[in-house]
């Protein structure tokens, strides 16, 4: 699959395209990019989310064990 990819990239290169040719081929690079990112985003997104999850249950084990220390 990724020699295809560089074959094609490779033709491409030596190809003379049209402005509207690089600018869909631009276009594709670009939404590649742009899913990239967001799955970036989802993946820290889905981290904070466990954190405070880990933090808030943390922290209630303790108040438990507090209090049962004290009596």
């Amino acid at each position: 699959m990724m020699f295809k990819y560089l074959w094609t990239e490779l033709k491409l290169m030596t190809k003379t395209v049209t402005p509207a040719q690089a600018i869909a081929h631009e276009l594709i690079h670009a939404e590649h990019d742009l899913l990239k990112a967001e799955t970036g985003v989802e993946y820290a997104q889905s981290m904070v989310t466990y954190n405070k999850n880990r933090v808030k249950r943390l922290k209630a084990y303790l108040a438990v064990d507090e209090t049962k220390e004290v009596v």
